[in-house]
């Protein structure tokens, strides 16, 4: 009996580690985009990745033929905005900014720091991970018009460049 479990537990294990070897780099490469943090520095899209990851494992010997990938990018989606709730509560106090978690336009961090973490959710799911509307309305508890005014608003916020400073105009010496 003792042999059995210890034989399912390293089976569980196999099948978990070869799961991840195939999906954890997409899966850090979506939580990056989500947190917009510079791929080569990076600590909260690699915690948000340890936690889905853990989940999917926990639940592991339940999925019953649920793709395991699904679980843990819904993990991922849910933990973000969780933390995104939590931590934007009060998005709209001028020292935290629309671009939460001490973000700026200036930091690095790619385009999507330009938006919030609603639309980089949004975006992440629909653009990268190809995920339909009416799948990332369900999982995000929106309407499906949302989720499609979101995007736009999103995509229109990315195709429309930051204002730079103004440039001085050359000055003419008076004749």
């Amino acid at each position: 009996m003792r042999q059995r479990h210890a034989s399912q537990d390293a089976r569980r294990a196999r099948e978990f580690e070869a799961f991840v070897a195939g999906a954890a780099g997409r899966l850090l490469h979506a939580a990056t985009l989500l947190t917009a943090e510079p791929p080569d520095a990076n600590p909260r899209a690699r915690r948000l990745l340890t936690h889905a990851l853990a989940h999917t494992y926990a639940y592991w010997d339940r999925l019953r033929g649920e793709d395991p990938y699904d679980r843990a990018r819904q993990q991922l989606a849910v933990r973000f905005a969780r933390g995104a709730w939590h931590a934007y509560g009060l998005a709209r106090v001028p020292w935290i900014g629309r671009h939460g978690w001490g973000t700026s336009r200036t930091e690095p961090g790619g385009v999507l720091v330009r938006l919030t973490p609603q639309e980089r959710l949004v975006l992440v799911l629909r653009m990268y991970e190809g995920v339909a509307e009416e799948q990332t309305a369900a999982l995000l508890a929106l309407s499906v018009e949302r989720v499609r005014a979101i995007t736009a608003r999103a995509t229109a916020t990315l195709l429309r460049p930051p204002r730079g400073p103004a440039t001085a105009l050359p000055t003419v010496a008076p004749s």
